[in-house]
């Protein structure tokens, strides 16, 4: 497709105006202009560029500057691919884009900005590509994606169809299988050393996952599915083949992406397809910020990308901080200074003044929970609204203590996390009957979808999906079907509906809202709460009309889905201001002014499930680097002396005394303010007056006589 140049990117609009990039220090600005000098030869192409983006440096800003700067350069914006770990921030970084080059020309706002057609996620922009190229690698045009959930519930009947749960010893469940094929998958390690290393308990039953596996493959092709891995590995397969590897290559001629320390050897090896010697690729990333490994990232990807190109790629380094104070980075650039593997880098920012941030010695965890509690209620009256203010932990159940006093005090907070929107049984329901209608061999989705029809249960449910995968139309098998006597005066409604939505006659998205009318009774019928579910069933609608087809809508919702079912996320209701609560996952790429980091101690950080190597003990610091890095001005972190642990069989609940984490060893404390939490003093219960005593038990004993 022929593009236009559109200007000297060094030029401004007009004489006098601000450009767009006058904002960018100097670091950043070697990054924005890397290959974009005019005096070079036509045929020279820039090599790789790794820009190693310190917390808070502007990454961001970076790489949407150079997406910029290349439109304005000359490059074809449908040329250019821009890969993000979410679809929210593919499509900030677009936008950030657009509003910089609208800036650059001195367009006014009616005038679009160029647009990326290929900005999204590395499973958004696979599945694109498999569909784009699907005859030509042996796939199905009308494939569909299986969600975690569905693709659980696949591995667990294929399980139970091998007998592999008849078996008298240990055999991990659906959900471990399907984690186990996941790690080998993205990790292109063989399953013997993925079995060694992250799951010993299973060496044994290295046959049989491997019987399980290549049995679940062949069904996923046999019902023309694909689950999330199949995305990266098929668009992996595909960069194998030397035709269709130059034919990828030659769609983009740059490929620029985000959060690089996030990625796992399967998409190394695609960015590697595509950009065999690294010209045109740009990777943003902070080794220091690793903390996925759990999902398969292997900080190595960003540790070893440099050397990964012949030349080797350039690396430039952002360490000015727009978001922290210096006594907070001082501390921050301290421990992860410890690390052995930490590529060299120190954050710095002129904002010198500001409080050292405070290591918190309390006696336990209620005590914990009350200091928390009291500063945050200091910090609003000293103008700090709650929603600039966050407490992050380790994991999840760490906070229930804190929970437990805030509500006694009235302090609202919203938790990240929950019920995540697609493991909803309501909206589980509507997506499955899409995806029967539309691939009416996805055999999951039929047993589910079957079962809203009121008179039929799973062994007629069951009949029907092999009566219809075995049949030469399915579409026709569906309707020939006859139903139990208890669901003959329902089948028809759903037949027609299934029949309507799978030939896909009407503009999209008219056959969800006739799904969605079909639904609402049944709902009514199987689910408490009906008027809340009933939200979400209207908010597919609303992400529906978003959509150009129901296939994107499938593979968008399936590939990033809402984070939370309307019933169990948002601010409170009543409130207008409210405390953050998050895992210290779930916190990264956050900020606020003021950040409280729970269980500071051994076993907690690091937690003493991750202390089995040096490479996991080294996440674990990563880990507190990123909650401490989300501070702007106020960092506490808390030393319980001591905290309980649940669920020992043998000991029962006990009390462990809590040493301060050895991240932060003594020689670091020169860092830190060190504070004594004495939280409230609990009032003393009121003595037991000497009245006559109650027989309780007889008063109850009569009031059912």
């Amino acid at each position: 497709m022929a593009h236009t140049v559109l200007g000297d990117p060094r030029t401004p609009p007009q004489a006098g105006a601000p450009g767009p990039f006058d904002t960018l220090n100097a670091e950043q600005r070697q990054a924005v202009d890397h290959g974009l000098d005019r005096t070079a030869p036509a045929s020279a192409r820039p090599g790789a560029l790794l820009v190693l983006a310190g917390a808070g440096s502007g990454k961001t800003l970076t790489l949407a500057a150079r997406t910029a700067r290349l439109v304005l350069a000359g490059a074809d914006p449908n040329r250019i691919l821009l890969l993000a770990f979410s679809r929210r921030a593919a499509q900030s970084l677009q936008r950030r884009s657009g509003l910089m080059l609208h800036q650059a020309l001195g367009w006014g706002a009616a005038q679009p900005a160029p647009r990326l057609p290929w900005a999204g996620t590395f499973h958004g922009v696979g599945a694109r590509l498999l569909r784009q190229y699907a005859t030509r690698i042996g796939l199905a045009e009308h494939f569909t994606i299986l969600d975690p959930a569905d693709a659980q519930d696949l591995m667990g009947l294929l399980r139970h169809d091998l007998r592999l749960d008849a078996t008298r010893q240990r055999f991990p469940l659906k959900d471990t299988c399907l984690a186990i094929y996941s790690r080998v998958v993205n990790s292109q390690r063989p399953l013997a050393d993925v079995l060694r290393e992250v799951y010993p308990w299973c060496a044994a039953c290295e046959d049989a996952l491997r019987q399980l596996f290549r049995a679940y493959v062949a069904e996923k092709q046999k019902q023309c599915v694909l689950d999330y891995d199949d995305l990266l590995l098929y668009w992996c397969e595909m960069l194998a083949d030397d035709a269709l590897a130059r034919q990828l290559s030659g769609q983009f001629e740059h490929v620029l992406v985000d959060e690089y320390q996030d990625t796992n050897q399967l998409q190394a090896s695609i960015l590697t397809g595509l950009r065999p010697d690294g010209s045109g690729l740009t990777v943003v990333g902070d080794d220091a910020q690793a903390i996925y490994s759990f999902r398969g990232a292997q900080i190595q990807n960003i540790l070893g990308f440099a050397q990964r190109f012949e030349p080797a790629a350039r690396i430039v380094t952002l360490e000015r901080n727009y978001r922290s104070t210096q006594p907070i980075l001082d501390a921050a650039n301290a421990v992860i200074e410890r690390s052995p593997t930490a590529l060299a880098k120190r954050l710095w920012t002129p904002e010198v003044a500001g409080p050292r941030p405070e290591l918190v010695t309390v006696s336990d965890e209620s005590a914990q929970a009350r200091w928390v509690a009291d500063r945050v209620l200091r910090h609003r009256e000293d103008g700090l609204a709650l929603r600039r203010q966050a407490v992050l932990f380790r994991t999840a159940h760490h906070s229930g203590g804190l929970e437990l006093e805030l509500t006694r005090r009235n302090i609202p907070f919203v938790k990240f996390g929950g019920l995540r929107f697609l493991e909803a049984t309501h909206v589980k329901d509507v997506l499955s009957v899409l995806r029967f209608a539309r691939n009416p061999r996805h055999r999951m989705a039929g047993l589910r979808s079957a079962q809203l029809v009121e008179g039929i249960g799973t062994a007629h449910a069951k009949r029907l999906v092999d009566q219809v995968s075995a049949a030469p139309d399915p579409l026709d098998a569906l309707r020939a079907f006859r139903p139990p006597p208890a669901a003959a005066a329902h089948w028809a409604a759903f037949a027609t509906l299934c029949t309507a939505l799978g030939k896909g006659g009407d503009p999209w998205p008219t056959g969800l809202q006739r799904l969605t009318a079909w639904y609402r009774p049944q709902l009514q019928r199987l689910h408490e709460n009906a008027p809340a579910r009933l939200a979400d069933v209207e908010q597919l609608l609303r992400l529906a009309t978003g959509c150009g087809s129901c296939e994107e809508f499938l593979a968008d919702l399936t590939l990033d889905p809402p984070e939370a079912t309307s019933a169990e996320s948002g601010p409170p209701s009543r409130d207008e201001d409210y405390l953050i609560l998050s895992t210290i996952h779930s916190a990264k790429g956050q900020e606020w002014a003021s950040v409280f980091v729970l269980n500071a101690v051994d076993g907690c950080m690091p937690s003493d499930l991750a202390t089995g190597d040096a490479a996991q003990i080294e996440e674990e610091r990563r880990l507190l680097y990123v909650a401490m890095t989300r501070a702007r001005r106020h960092l506490h972190l808390m030393v319980p002396q001591r905290f309980y642990v649940t669920q020992q069989a043998a000991l029962g609940d006990r009390h462990l005394y809590g040493a301060r984490t050895r991240f932060i060893p003594d020689v670091l404390l020169d860092k830190f303010d060190t504070v004594t939490g004495v939280p409230d003093v609990a009032p003393a219960p009121e003595p037991v007056s000497d009245v006559a005593a109650i027989d309780v038990a007889a008063r109850v004993r009569g009031a059912w006589s």
